[in-house]
């Protein structure tokens, strides 16, 4: 068996080199190259803020984000959550799940449940005391989701979004005065 020319060796571990950095762009790309959930809510201000607690144990801060003085469907908007106690991705995800159901004004069929499990479960991780995940509301397209500035996932379903940020927003939300607080004090 014959040795490679040491010009084709090195032409060889260059292409392996060039192949293998490719790859690794591709796979964390996009989401190191993902604009911060900022860029997607131009000018935002704080539009409101408060606590969500169960049986007496602060869970999160949520803060309202907006460039429009007011929330609607026609403008993007940032729902931060600044976690204070360790809770998974699991209890999330049924916790979510089982508000968008609550919510819904008729009853939401196995498979639309699933796919929106199967967002969620792509996109949601661990959180511990001091974690930071935000939801970004993109009027007609979907959202984006976030761990700090890092992209987690794109969602391009609007029903999904809707759904989503009404745990929080909906008139008919678990926690009223949460909501309250978040919409700057405005029923």
């Amino acid at each position: 068996m014959s040795t490679p020319a040491p010009g084709r060796r090195g032409a060889a571990r260059w292409r392996m080199a060039a192949t293998l950095l490719w790859v690794a762009l591709a796979c964390v790309g996009p989401r190191a190259m993902a604009a911060s959930w900022n860029e997607e809510v131009p000018e935002a201000r704080l539009i409101g803020q408060g606590d969500m607690r169960w049986l007496g144990f602060r869970l999160y801060t949520a803060q309202l984000w907006s460039s429009a003085p007011r929330i609607g469907e026609r403008e993007p908007f940032a729902l931060v959550l600044n976690y204070h106690r360790r809770i998974s991705r699991e209890q999330m995800v049924d916790a979510s799940i089982k508000e968008m159901q609550r919510l819904a004004d008729t009853p939401l069929d196995e498979q639309r449940l699933a796919r929106w499990r199967g967002y969620m479960m792509q996109a949601f991780r661990n959180v511990d005391e001091g974690d930071q995940l935000i939801g970004v509301y993109l009027p007609g397209k979907g959202c984006r989701l976030y761990q700090r500035d890092a992209l987690l996932a794109t969602v391009d379903d609007p029903e999904f979004a809707r759904a989503f940020f009404a745990i929080w927003l909906s008139p008919q939300a678990h926690d009223t005065d949460l909501r309250r607080q978040l919409l700057g004090g405005t029923p």
